[in-house]
């Protein structure tokens, strides 16, 4: 099935997925945390709304994506969600993960290790 024929939300839950294996590989491969307490602590500060939100206003302010990957961030950023508690950052979540899952279904992982590279470098300068 073709990323831009699916539901947004569909793509940000399989996006959200992917991205928490990125994570999460990394953790544990790179940075060398073998507990489970402290590897779920670590992970929360990656995959969080908050942490993708200022990883997609960093980038777009920098010209790192290129216009078809705003487009599919902005269709998944522009979708409807019920209740949230931060719903800007949310949004600008779902649009990143979104943009993953898009890039996951068309087997560009060169892009998505791109972005994960770039992602770390934003996220463990900014401490979020």
């Amino acid at each position: 099935m073709k990323p831009e024929l699916m539901n947004a939300l569909t793509l940000a839950y399989l996006g959200d997925a992917v991205f928490e294996v990125y994570v999460r590989e990394y953790l544990i491969l790179e940075k060398n945390i073998q507990n489970s307490h402290a590897l779920q602590k670590a992970s929360v500060s990656y995959v969080s709304a908050d942490a993708q939100a200022l990883f997609i206003k960093k980038t777009l302010a920098q010209g790192f994506l290129t216009e078809r990957e705003i487009d599919v961030y902005r269709r998944g950023r522009n979708t409807k969600t019920r209740r949230i508690k931060n719903v800007i950052n949310h949004n600008h979540s779902s649009g990143f993960e979104a943009l993953i899952g898009t890039l996951y279904l068309e087997n560009n992982k060169t892009r998505i290790k791109e972005i994960f590279e770039k992602y770390k470098e934003i996220i463990e300068k900014d401490e979020i």
